[in-house]
């Protein structure tokens, strides 16, 4: 497609002016109510207007994707803004209540944006992952060739350090990833310092070793010439020689120091580049020239990659704050121009006073219908699209039959039958695991639906005919995706998967396994997932001291603690079978729902033996994080609550205790996170004038206003120590607060005071201390 070049440029003046005054408003001309700088990117903002223009108004198609660097926020919403989908009144509000966000929001931004960002890095990687989604989705006959797309990240140089990218490259290697564009900001500086310069060097090696193209877009083409000319090629040399931080520190200081500076370091080997070039003005602008400036440079690259999906890391050089006073210095971060300078770049620009919010305001007679063609003729998606959800009917999924199971065993036991009994649900769950598929029970589940590869992999040991309980084939039609020891790749995969239906109009249900003390090692990444409103379910197994004998590294303690304050992701942990047959019926629906959200399920090896059910009474308040399994009289002065593998201890000092304890209660938490979301949300309705108390208020109620409370779980106590405000209760909390060692069972529940002499310990001291 040919682009008007001069209209592609006179639009990249607009984006770098209304994104600069969209910071400048913020900062210095709304109001303060409370004094606190706004801040935002004005030099980062101006480093990526170039490229961002060249991208949007002429290399990205309909399907492509974008995950724009966080501190170039402000540029994709004034490319929005020209394009008729972002409202003057969110620029003005930017940084406000209901204002543009600062950084690109899928949630709480009304314009498109395809991916969130602001925590570095995580944005880069992320398109991996929907570059592979897209790929399974294509193999599976749900997205038809020619409506593939593109998945592009735009980069800060400084990101760069972020090790989570070159984990998702080597993941992306092994799935031979392709449509992926990697664009760096290459600014060389950092919110600190200026990068460093071997690693610099050294990125063509890491890409290509991991089968990806590397472009260096670094002169613009005035600048190209002037160095393929006589006397150019010493200033080439001495320029690519040059640190970083001279770099930058030279055009800060403009012409009169670059020519110095070449006299300086080449004496009579830059004479004739500087006779060539005698004006000070002219041979900094000159030296500004730079491949992620020059817009002619940026439309040859972007088309001449657009001829193969092989994936491509763009190194564009830039200069951070183009086109500003404070360009180039080391400060210039969080630098933001005055109102003196801001006045000075609206009339270099030929901005009228009072038209600073004109769309095309500069631009003269001739060249304003060209860019209207230009920006009429974009062809990226120019309106956010509602998000589809119901599409996919839930059947009933029923609990594995068996006097005694474990929560990690009956889940891979229900994800067989669902298997077995085929439906769109089962074939659109797509599930994955950072190489812990066997051992958290996804075996049987892989067996029957297959490995994921975009080519086939044969199975050596079957085609061996070697005994093995496993088929580790792999073809196009599988549908799980087996990943290697990554914990951030495995949330970032789950991520993708889970805006599926966003992406791509294709709901999938993603289910992530993985051991449950190694959530920490990914938790920005799964932070990540839930504040894009990702849908998913992740299955976290084995869990607690009770797996005894793997010892303290395996024993996971906070887990609890962190889907307590995690936003987007319900914890589950269920006791029995049936309890989790009902959470995972509850956690699809979840994933398909507008009001939905993810789940995370945390299960145990420990076999349970499962209580008798008269009926389905039980599973609303175990959907809502908890139910009476024995009820307490009413009035009663004393309750055990306990959570997960730990029941059998808790009904067994009930047995003991309730002989001794008129109407002792034994609550089963299937989920404090929700226990506690409807707690403080019935408080806050309670300011509003409403009544209604929660569910865990109306459990508690039950019993006296001053009851004890034993709580009892295999994680930190403060799980569920809080119990205790919801009435004003006492509680003695046991769970685990040090890291565990090996042993059985039962000496370390007895070490750690998870026993039966614990309960029963704990509910003497704390009916005979006075309240």
């Amino acid at each position: 497609m040919s682009t008007d070049i001069a209209a592609l440029s006179a639009l990249e003046t607009r984006l770098r002016w209304l994104a600069s005054w969209t910071i400048h408003n913020a900062n210095h001309l709304r109001p303060k109510a409370d004094g606190v700088k706004v801040g935002g990117h004005q030099a980062s903002s101006a480093s990526m207007s170039a490229i961002m223009a060249a991208l949007y108004f002429h290399a990205l198609g309909p399907n492509d994707r974008v995950a724009v660097k966080p501190h170039a926020g402000p540029v994709l919403h004034a490319i929005h803004y020209l394009l008729g989908n972002q409202a003057r009144e969110k620029l003005e509000a930017f940084r406000g209540l209901g204002g543009a966000q600062s950084y690109p929001s899928r949630t709480k931004d009304t314009i498109p944006v395809d991916f969130s960002t602001g925590s570095v890095g995580l944005g880069v990687a992320i398109t991996l992952f929907a570059s592979l989604m897209q790929d399974y989705l294509t193999a599976h006959g749900k997205i038809a060739e020619e409506d593939r797309g593109r998945f592009v990240a735009l980069i800060g140089d400084a990101e760069l350090d972020e090790g989570n990218i070159y984990e998702a490259i080597i993941e992306g290697y092994k799935h031979d990833v392709r449509n992926l564009w990697w664009i760096v900001d290459y600014n060389r500086q950092s919110l600190d310092a200026t990068s460093t310069d071997r690693m610099f060097e050294r990125f063509d090696e890491i890409f290509a070793s991991c089968g990806w193209r590397t472009v260096e877009i670094r002169y613009g083409k005035k600048l190209k010439k002037a160095l393929q000319a006589k006397g150019g090629k010493p200033v080439k040399d001495w320029l690519e020689s040059l640190p970083n931080a001279d770099f930058s520190a030279l055009h800060y200081q403009g012409g009169a120091a670059w020519r110095a500076r070449i006299k300086a370091d080449l004496g009579k080997k830059g004479d004739a580049f500087l006779s060539a070039h005698k004006d000070d003005e002219a041979l900094g602008d000159l030296m500004l020239d730079l491949g992620g400036h020059c817009m002619e440079t940026l439309v040859e690259a972007f088309d001449e990659a657009k001829k193969d999906d092989t994936p491509t890391f763009f190194i564009a050089w830039t200069v951070k704050g183009f086109g500003m006073p404070f360009a180039g210095h080391k400060d210039n971060h969080a630098g933001l121009m005055n109102p003196k300078q801001i006045a000075a770049m609206r009339d270099s620009m030929g901005i009228a006073e009072g038209d600073e919010w004109e769309p095309l305001a500069g631009l003269g007679d001739n060249m304003r219908p060209k860019a209207e063609a230009v920006l009429e003729a974009t062809r990226i998606k120019q309106e956010k699209r509602n998000r589809s959800f119901g599409t996919v009917t839930i059947p009933n999924l029923p609990a594995p039959e068996g006097n005694e199971q474990s929560t990690q065993a009956a889940f891979g036991r229900i994800l067989m039958d669902l298997s077995k009994a085929g439906g769109e649900l089962a074939d659109r769950i797509v599930t994955t695991s950072p190489d812990v598929t066997v051992s958290t029970n996804l075996g049987a589940w892989v067996n029957q639906r297959g490995l994921f590869r975009r080519r086939d992999v044969e199975d050596v040991f079957a085609k061996a005919k070697i005994p093995s309980a496993q088929k580790w084939g792999a073809s196009n039609q599988g549908q799980h995706i087996e990943l290697g020891i990554a914990e951030s790749n495995l949330f970032l995969m789950l991520a993708a998967a889970g805006l599926s239906g966003d992406l791509f109009d294709e709901r999938l249900f993603p289910i992530g396994t993985l051991y449950d003390p190694f959530i920490a090692r990914g938790l920005d990444s799964l932070n990540y997932g839930c504040y894009q409103d990702a849908r998913f379910l992740l299955v976290a197994t084995p869990s607690g001291l009770t797996l005894a004998p793997e010892g303290g590294a395996h024993q996971s303690i906070n887990p609890p603690l962190i889907a307590l304050g995690q936003p987007g992701l319900r914890h589950y942990e269920p006791a029995y079978a049936d309890e989790l047959a009902a959470m995972m019926h509850e956690a699809f629906r979840l994933i398909d729902d507008p009001d939905g959200e993810s789940t995370y399920l945390r299960l145990s090896t420990r076999p349970v033996e499962q209580v008798a059910r008269d009926n389905d009474d039980w599973k609303d308040g175990a959907l809502q994080g908890g139910y009476w399994l024995k009820e307490p009289a009413e009035g009663a002065e004393a309750a055990i609550v306990a959570m997960g593998a730990l029941m059998p201890e808790a009904l067994a000092a009930y047995e003991e205790l309730s002989a001794d304890i008129p109407g002792l209660g034994l609550l089963n938490v299937t989920s404090p996170d929700l226990l506690h979301r409807s707690w403080t949300a019935a408080q806050a309705a309670r300011w509003g004038g409403e009544r209604a108390p929660s569910h865990v208020e109306q459990l508690l109620g039950r019993l006296a206003p001053g009851a004890g409370l034993v709580t009892l779980c295999d994680a930190a106590p403060a799980s569920l120590s809080w119990l205790g405000g919801v009435l004003g209760q006492r509680v003695a909390p046991l769970g685990v607060e040090k890291f565990g060692q090996t042993g059985n069972l039962a000496e370390l529940y007895a070490t750690y005071r998870l026993d039966g002499d614990a309960i029963t310990e704990a509910m003497a001291e704390i009916l005979l201390t006075p309240s």
